[in-house]
């Protein structure tokens, strides 16, 4: 199972774009979005190519394939023109034995971790600065931000094939000043990844990388 993930869009129509590109170049299975989807935010100045309505053309298709989890610019009236749920406050993922808990981050964070076990995965967006640090008991992930990268990050996304991978918007492999390394094993267990089912209103999504999808999405698992 190969997945994408990225975060913080922002309302870029220019590089949602580069960002579906990559998720077709990549082959992923899944798209998983960390939230701030749409708007642009008030700390923010405008992205490149701000048109929400371009964005919700671009995702909007990829509803079958798109995991989302809302970010603190993502509100009920995303959520009406978005055909995939985005109001969940986290979610917990299961990959090759290892426990991921992915979140915006405005809420659960390294200054304010939720309840994770030795080994566990932190996941964020939020701060535009990709991320991966060992936080001695946990690690911490960021892959940045879409369109309004920080710190002189590259406008990027991470890719787990195996391993977790950081790159920018044509496919470069990155080495950021804020990672530790480029690149993260997984342990040597070989638990296949756990492929669950949706059920929303009985209609049935294959494939869904997803163990628990938490309050605030239209779907539960089953």
């Amino acid at each position: 199972m190969k997945l994408m993930i990225a975060s913080d869009i922002h309302g870029s129509a220019y590089y949602c774009k580069k960002m579906v590109a990559a998720y077709q170049r990549e082959h992923a299975d899944r798209l998983l979005l960390l939230g701030d989807i749409l708007y642009h935010g008030p700390r923010n100045d405008l992205p490149e190519d701000y048109d929400p309505k371009a964005v919700i053309s671009l995702l909007n298709p990829l509803k079958q394939e798109i995991l989302c989890v809302r970010g603190n610019c993502d509100t009920e009236v995303d959520q009406m023109v978005l055909d995939f749920p985005i109001m969940a406050e986290y979610c917990l993922l299961e990959l090759n034995g290892q426990t991921i808990f992915a979140t915006h981050g405005h809420h659960f964070n390294p200054q304010n971790p939720p309840m994770l076990k030795d080994g566990d995965i932190l996941l964020n967006g939020h701060t535009h600065i990709p991320a991966n640090q060992n936080m001695g008991t946990y690690t911490y992930m960021n892959p940045g931000s879409v369109s309004i990268p920080k710190e002189g990050s590259a406008h990027g996304y991470m890719i787990f094939d195996g391993a977790f991978t950081w790159k920018d918007l044509d496919g470069n492999v990155g080495h950021f000043k804020q990672c530790l390394c480029r690149q993260v094993n997984f342990t040597s267990r070989q638990t296949d990844p756990a492929l669950l089912r949706f059920r929303d209103s009985g209609s049935v999504l294959p494939g869904s990388l997803l163990t628990s999808y938490m309050p605030g999405s239209r779907y539960s698992v089953r």
